[in-house]
C-alpha cells in the first residue's frame, strides 16, 4: 500500500471512531434527560407497580385488615378489595341521617374498629332542617350493606367546602378527627365551636379525661381544612392542612395549642400561635392523606398531583410518586405503598379506568 493510502485508511478509522463517540454521547444525554430532575428523585426505588382496583367512585379514604382493603366513596358506598383473590365488592352504607354529597361533602374518612369482624368508624356530611353538618358514626358490615349502629359525635359544622373529614386511631387508642372551618374562618379560633379543629374522643364518643380542654373533644384549634394525620414511632402527631391561596402546611401537633388560622399563615407569627414546621409558600399541594414511615412523612396531594415525602430531620421535601393525577389517600403495608387516585371528583381529568387503588412495592 502506498504511504498516502495508509494515511487515508488511518484517517477513516479516526473519523469512524469520532462518529461512534458522538453517537454514544447523544445516547447518554437522552438517557440522562429521561430521568426525573434531582428535585423529583424518589427517596427510594420502585420494584413493581400494580393497579389493584379501578373504576372507584370518588374514593376518599383507605383502611385495611389483613388482606382486605376498605375504601370509602363520597356518594355513600364502601368498596372492599381482597388482595389475595383480587375480588372487589361495593356495598352501600345505610345512614340514619341523609347523606349530603354537595361540594366536598359526602362519605369521607373511614377507620376500622379494632378487634371486630367487621365494624368501622366513618365521617360523613349530612343535611338536617336545611343545614349542613358532619358527624362520626359507627357502622357494621352485613351481607348486603353497611348499617349505622351508633353516633359518636355530630353537629360538626359543615358546608360545600372545608369539611375536614380524616379520622384516625392514635397510638393511645383514642379516635382523632379533623374538621374544617366550614367556610367560616373565625370559627377556627372559637374553642366552643367544633369547626377548624382536631378532635379527640373515646371509641364510644365520650371525652377523654386528659383532653386539654376539660369536657371538650377539642384537641387543637386554629385549623383551616386539615386532612392528614400521622404519628411517629415515639407518638408525636403531625398534621397537614390546606392553606388559603397556597401556604399549605405541615404542623407538629401539641395538645391544646392554637395553629393560627385565620390570624396567621405561612411564616407569620403571633403570640400564643403555632407556625407550621413547613409550608408551601406560593405553591399549592392541597395535601390530603398522610402516613409516617422511617423518619419521613408521605403526603398525598390533590392539586399537587403527587406523593411528596417530607424528611422530618433534614426538613427537606422530595416528590416520591407522580403521573397519576390527583392523589387522595395513602397507606403503607409490608414494604409496599398503596394509594387511591381522586380524578373523578369533578376537579381532575379522569382516565378511562379512574379512579384506582394502586400498589407500589418498594426496594
Amino acid at each position: 500500500m502506498k504511504p498516502w493510502g495508509k494515511f487515508l485508511s488511518s484517517r477513516n478509522l479516526w473519523i469512524l471512531f469520532f462518529i461512534l463517540f458522538l453517537t454514544a454521547c447523544s445516547e447518554n444525554k437522552e438517557e440522562k434527560n429521561s430521568l426525573p430532575s434531582e428535585e423529583n428523585q424518589p427517596t427510594f426505588g420502585h420494584k413493581s407497580e400494580y393497579t389493584l382496583a379501578d373504576k372507584l367512585e370518588v374514593p376518599w379514604s383507605i383502611t385495611n385488615k389483613d388482606d382486605m382493603f376498605y375504601i370509602s366513596e363520597r356518594h355513600g358506598t364502601i368498596t372492599s378489595f381482597h388482595e389475595s383473590s383480587g375480588k372487589t365488592e361495593r356495598l352501600p352504607v345505610h345512614f340514619r341521617k341523609k347523606l349530603f354529597t354537595g361540594g366536598e361533602g359526602g362519605l369521607l374518612g373511614i377507620e376500622l374498629v379494632p378487634n371486630t369482624n367487621i365494624e368501622a368508624f366513618v365521617y360523613h356530611t349530612y343535611e338536617e332542617s336545611g343545614n349542613v353538618f358532619n358527624r362520626v358514626i359507627r357502622i357494621v358490615k352485613e351481607k348486603d350493606a353497611w348499617r349505622e349502629t351508633e353516633v359518636l359525635i355530630e353537629k360538626i359544622p359543615g358546608t360545600q367546602i372545608h369539611n375536614g373529614g380524616r379520622i384516625k386511631i392514635g397510638p393511645d387508642k383514642k379516635l382523632y378527627i379533623t374538621t374544617g372551618d366550614a367556610a367560616v374562618p373565625e370559627s377556627a379560633q372559637n374553642t366552643e365551636n367544633l369547626s377548624g379543629k382536631i378532635l379527640r374522643i373515646e371509641f364510644d364518643g365520650s371525652i377523654p379525661s386528659d383532653n386539654p380542654f376539660k369536657g371538650s373533644p377539642v384537641y387543637t384549634y386554629g385549623h383551616r381544612n386539615p386532612q392528614g394525620l400521622a404519628w411517629t414511632e415515639g407518638g408525636q402527631l403531625y398534621e397537614t392542612e390546606h392553606g388559603q391561596s397556597a401556604h399549605d402546611e405541615i404542623n407538629m401537633i401539641i395538645p391544646g395549642n392554637n395553629y393560627g388560622w385565620p390570624d396567621i399563615q405561612g411564616d407569620e407569627q403571633k403570640a400564643d400561635m403555632e407556625t407550621p414546621i413547613y409550608h408551601t409558600n406560593g405553591d399549592t399541594w392541597a395535601p390530603s392523606g398522610m402516613l409516617y414511615h422511617n423518619g419521613k412523612l408521605y403526603i398525598a396531594s390533590l392539586r399537587g398531583e403527587a406523593i411528596r415525602v417530607y424528611d422530618i430531620e433534614r426538613k427537606e421535601v422530595n416528590i416520591q410518586i407522580k403521573g397519576y393525577g390527583r392523589i387522595r389517600d395513602i397507606f403503607f403495608k409490608d414494604a409496599s405503598l398503596y394509594f387511591i387516585t381522586n380524578n373523578t371528583d369533578g376537579r381532575g381529568t379522569p382516565a378511562e379506568n379512574d379512579d384506582r387503588l394502586i400498589k407500589i412495592e418498594l426496594k
